[in-house]
């Protein structure tokens, strides 16, 4: 007999408590022995401490020395130095390898263009020099990194969560070949049971279907007799990082944060919102939950096609085809260009979605509006941020009004003063959460996807999003941005000098440990 949704809902939440339980217990009884020992060193090996001391000041030397952001190198470099035990044998079994040896990630095989594929690119990157000269530097970054310019693609900006997976269901509804399916989080609720339904039901009539979550987003919310049920309908499930085979490592901060949707290679889907309820406004968390994403036709999907097929195989998983059967078949003709772009821990410290950013900010010349719920970066965007708005430009940052992470939003808060001083615009969301990852600069390129402006989706996540330039939808974008700041307050310092006195150490704090956050 099947038992009652509230009792299959409460065993869930038990049995993902008693997981995370297992893992913070270990994660602790590795703190305090690290602790204890270095107690014990104190009182009665005072030589072998001093010694010790000694190597905490060799290993933060090469902390620094070794590329990477200087937030991440600063708080283990704080660490170390400030309690020598702790933080090297921290920093042993948490920083010691590659992520992708962590993760046990295979490593990712280049996708080899045809030759074909690879002048036409090429010839792509050449018309936007003619038509776009300011961009065509960003492009060809983008390009050197393995992701090639498409054209021939109808681009269109869902403003919000609601449109954004209405319309993705809408369309999988009408798939034929293959479904292929990539999200941090996957809820129980209305917008699962629609998804799953379509997912059975095609892959019964014959369809490939894919799909990945990660375990960390979704562990609490989806239940295993959920999953098995696509399993039983012949849906091919892999689940990212799962967070008890790795206690010994600092397992929460290597996700699979992208949002991908592929359909019969001729349409794809990228954004910020995930597989939830609360994303379409379907529940309230948060006030109004702010979300966008974008739908590609035509050739650019298969930008999102090939890196899902990348992760799928680094993940261990087969196709049954040949590269080729999943390329898209329709080639509509359009305005503009678009590219792909991913990034993850494994890029660092080039990483594409931060260089990208820092371009698109360095590049523009009259306006970069940007939304995003974290603000937690480095001294270069920080820098590059203020020197734009300190030359003309009229940069805007759109962040939450009601923060879904207390603490991050401290830390975002710790920024906002230096950048107004710098006549950089904050705005907040007044009616709730903003979500939504975009990028706008000078009303000419455009950016959707899963990259947040903080450290973690710089350095630690596996991310996504779509670059377009010139296409229509950036007028949809700049529409939304507009409607979105006017029911937003504008961040004050007047309104900064308001905040008690420990807000504003508790953010400066936290600032120099947002990579754990």
């Amino acid at each position: 007999m099947r038992k009652p949704k509230v009792q299959q809902r409460t065993e869930r939440r038990i049995s993902a408590a008693l997981r995370l339980v297992m893992v913070a217990v270990l994660l602790l009884a590795q703190i305090a022995l690290v602790v204890g020992l270095s107690d014990l060193l104190k009182q009665r090996m005072a030589l072998a401490y001093t010694v010790l001391q000694l190597l905490a000041g060799v290993v933060a030397m090469r902390i620094w020395a070794r590329p990477g952001a200087t937030s991440y190198k600063m708080g283990w470099i704080i660490l170390v130095l400030f309690v020598p035990v702790v933080g090297l044998i921290l920093y042993l079994l948490w920083n010691g390898d590659r992520p992708s040896k962590r993760l046990s990630l295979k490593k990712p095989v280049p996708i080899e263009e045809p030759l074909a594929q690879q002048e036409l690119a090429r010839t792509n990157l050449e018309k936007l020099r003619q038509t776009a000269p300011q961009w065509y530097p960003v492009a060809a970054y983008l390009d050197r990194k393995g992701f090639p310019l498409y054209r021939n693609t109808q681009l269109h900006y869902l403003p919000t969560g609601e449109a954004y997976l209405d319309d993705m269901l809408t369309v999988l509804d009408t798939a034929q070949r293959f479904i292929f399916v990539e999200y941090f989080i996957m809820a129980e609720g209305q917008i699962w049971d629609r998804l799953s339904e379509i997912l059975c039901r095609k892959s019964r009539q014959g369809a490939e279907v894919k799909l990945i979550f990660d375990d960390f987003g979704s562990m609490m919310r989806m239940p295993n007799e959920k999953v098995e049920e696509l399993q039983d309908a012949g849906v091919e499930v892999k689940v990212f990082n799962p967070v008890h085979h790795y206690v010994n490592r600092l397992y929460f901060n290597y996700r699979d944060h992208r949002k991908i949707t592929c359909v019969d290679g001729d349409v794809a889907y990228t954004g910020g919102a995930n597989i939830a309820d609360e994303y379409a406004n379907l529940i309230e968390r948060f006030g109004y939950w702010k979300d966008c994403g974008v739908r590609l036709e035509g050739e650019g999907a298969w930008g999102l096609t090939r890196e899902f097929l990348q992760m799928w195989e680094r993940m261990g998983g087969g196709v049954q085809h040949e590269y080729d059967y999943y390329r898209p078949l329709h080639h509509p003709a359009a305005q503009g260009f678009c590219q792909t772009v991913v990034d993850g821990p494994d890029d660092n410290p080039d990483n594409a979605a931060e260089d990208l950013f820092l371009q698109l900010i360095s590049r523009a010349r009259h306006t970069v509006y940007i939304t995003t719920p974290y603000l937690a970066i480095d001294e270069p965007m920080l820098k590059a941020l203020c020197l734009a708005a300190d030359s003309g430009v009229d940069v805007r940052l759109i962040m939450p009004g009601i923060p879904d992470h207390k603490f991050a939003y401290l830390v975002a808060e710790s920024y906002f003063s230096e950048l107004m001083e710098h006549h950089v615009k904050i705005y907040t969301f007044t009616p709730g959460l903003i979500h939504g990852k975009t990028v706008l600069a000078d009303r000419e390129v455009g950016f959707a996807g899963s990259v947040n402006m903080d450290y973690r989706s710089f350095q630690l996540h596996f991310e996504c999003g779509e670059v377009f330039y010139g296409v229509p939808a950036i007028e949809a974008l700049l529409e939304d941005m507009d409607n979105t700041m006017s029911r937003s307050a504008l961040m004050t310092p007047e309104r900064m000098a308001q905040r008690p006195v420990w807000r504003r150490v508790m953010g400066t704090v936290l600032r120099l440990f947002a990579m754990w956050m």
